[in-house]
């Protein structure tokens, strides 16, 4: 796993799981309590992530939320997004763009 970018904008490439998740937190954290407004993440070159990743995900949102930030997804992977969808997160967490309808997914 490896994340690059600063406290607004940062992309996570390869796996985000229960491997990774503690340097995972511990960056986006960072990111979070260093910058204002929306983060964005990009996630175009994620691979993979488990419940533990999808966990980081989630503290990441609640910490940007407790400060006034917004975390934004971008990029989400189609089996990424039927995870957000079939877990109705694609409700709470902002995903640019939205979930796509075109691969497929139910709303």
């Amino acid at each position: 796993m490896r994340i690059t970018g600063d406290h607004t904008a940062l992309a996570i490439e390869g796996r985000l799981d229960v491997r990774t998740a503690a340097d995972a937190r511990a960056r986006l954290h960072q990111a979070v309590d260093g910058g204002f407004g929306d983060l964005v993440l990009d996630l175009a070159r994620l691979e993979f992530w488990d419940a533990t990743g999808l966990g980081v995900i989630m503290g990441t949102h609640r910490r940007a939320g407790r400060i006034g930030r917004r975390l934004v997804l971008r990029s989400v992977p189609a089996q990424l997004q039927r995870l957000l969808v079939a877990t109705k997160l694609h409700r709470i967490l902002a995903v640019d763009g939205g979930i796509a309808e075109a691969h497929g997914i139910a709303m």
